[in-house]
């Protein structure tokens, strides 16, 4: 073999959540001499730049193919469905047109039908998992078995998985809505769990996690689930490694110098940062609690707010209150669009995160030492929550999605409170962070990538030929 190591193409899913961490996972890949072929949309092609730029055009390549129609998927199995019809055939196509080509597919967990392709090319297939190893397990589960979900779900239903460590419980309104409205046989249930049931046929499954966050779950997925090793944890990837952290996503909405200037200007650990994601927008009694909340607590805090779109302002979607903006003054920074959340978690200033868990979120957060003001509001969100929570003792709930929404006064309250320095959740938050680093840098996380860069080395291309 020369210098450098095997091609592989790399398919991450075409939304923010899902395609900067594999990005970041690319450019670790790419910092460990693998060759790679991204698959990239227009829209996200601009995402790709960071990567163009630090690294040769001997190893970094990228697949340019279409879009979805613009007319949106009445659902996620939908937009699963179209995905793999759009782009199924063209790369077939490319993959039969090349003398050499990549000897692995390298796809997102939501791409389980790329399961299928890389075998009628004769190839591996890599699973990539944005979200925990937790998570992976309850979709497997659920995917598995078939659940006895009251129609319509009862307020107080909760639905065990005894065959998942702790054995977790959850009232039956946070389970993925496609286990809990769509009806067994519907052909949108059934794609999606086929999906979910190849992902169990991949040669190999990487995780953005890391051993001393989710150990008993990454043994399970061994133990129980893949019934291999070949499960990796390399996380948390969060554009480090070189790359400049202050776009990563996107540009933020405001001058970063501004923001900078602003936190430097503030003591350390008295910010508040407040971000529920890159997608999901504030119902209107969402948007004024938090609003009366901060404004009732007196903290300093940044805010990143999604607001609503043109077709949206007419519905349930929150703005931000008229003369709030006047009233914290001084006390409040407000980010509308994208923001540098990690650069903004890192700054000694801030030091308590109101979010939704998602699972960047989460791992930016953790990372970052963070005491963690849970506001779940789907997906996975509710696991993350628990695992921060209940089984890591850095996280203090806030609210539940619409179901639990706090009193004005009690957030004020706890976001007070979440800046005392004598917390347990802040010195178990300290301790996850050194933890967390200590794993990419020489510890469990970063032998993990060895392990798979290795094995993926180890491949013998294809014929094409043959079926594995």
């Amino acid at each position: 073999m020369s210098a450098a190591g095997q091609h592989i193409l790399v398919y991450p899913f075409p939304t923010s959540g899902h395609f900067i961490p594999f990005l970041d996972l690319t450019h670790r890949l790419l910092n460990r001499r693998l060759t790679v072929t991204v698959l990239v949309t227009p829209n996200n092609l601009r995402l790709l730049d960071p990567l163009l730029t630090r690294h040769a055009s001997s190893s970094l390549h990228h697949l340019l193919l279409p879009d979805m129609d613009p007319l949106p998927a009445p659902n996620l199995p939908a937009r699963l469905r179209r995905l793999r019809d759009l782009h199924y055939p063209p790369l077939l196509q490319w993959f039969q047109s090349l003398t050499s080509p990549p000897v692995a597919i390298f796809s997102d967990f939501f791409l389980g039908w790329t399961q299928s392709l890389a075998s009628e090319l004769g190839l591996r297939r890599i699973v990539f998992s944005p979200s925990s190893s937790f998570s992976y397990s309850l979709n497997m589960s659920l995917c598995r078995e078939s659940l006895r979900i009251d129609d319509p779900p009862a307020e107080n239903q909760t639905l065990s998985f005894p065959d998942i460590p702790n054995s977790p419980k959850y009232p039956a309104y946070q389970i993925n809505s496609i286990y809990r409205t769509y009806k067994d046989g519907d052909p949108d249930k059934e794609f999606y769990r086929r999906n979910w049931l190849q992902n169990l046929e991949s040669w190999g499954v990487v995780f953005n996690t890391f051993s001393d966050l989710e150990a008993i779950y990454i043994d399970h997925l061994k133990k129980e689930i893949m019934s291999h090793d070949r499960v990796w944890a390399v996380g948390p990837v969060l554009g480090d490694d070189g790359l400049d952290t202050t776009n990563r996503g996107g540009s933020s909405s405001v001058p970063f110098q501004e923001l900078v200037a602003w936190l430097d200007s503030r003591d350390d650990n008295s910010v508040v940062y407040v971000s529920f994601g890159s997608h999901y927008v504030l119902t209107r009694k969402q948007m004024d609690v938090v609003a009366s909340g901060l404004e009732e607590s007196g903290v300093n805090f940044v805010w990143s707010v999604r607001e609503p779109k043109a077709s949206q302002v007419s519905s349930d979607h929150g703005v931000i209150p008229d003369g709030f903006e006047d009233r914290v003054a001084g006390k409040g920074f407000l980010i509308k669009g994208w923001a540098p959340q990690v650069a903004v978690l890192r700054h000694r200033a801030v030091g308590a995160f109101v979010t939704h868990c998602g699972w960047n979120s989460t791992l930016e957060g953790t990372a970052a030492g963070m005491v963690m003001l849970t506001w779940p509001m789907g997906a996975d969100q509710f696991t993350n929550t628990q695992l921060l929570v209940d089984e890591c003792g850095v996280g203090i709930r806030v609210g539940e999605s619409t179901q639990n929404i706090p009193e004005s006064s009690t957030l004020a309250r706890i976001l007070v409170e979440s800046l005392d320095g004598c917390r347990a959740e802040r010195s178990r938050a300290k301790m996850l962070s050194e933890k967390a680093l200590n794993a990419v840098n020489g510890g469990t996380s970063d032998n993990d990538l060895g392990s798979l860069v290795k094995a993926i080395n180890e491949i013998k291309p294809s014929t094409g030929s043959n079926k594995i």
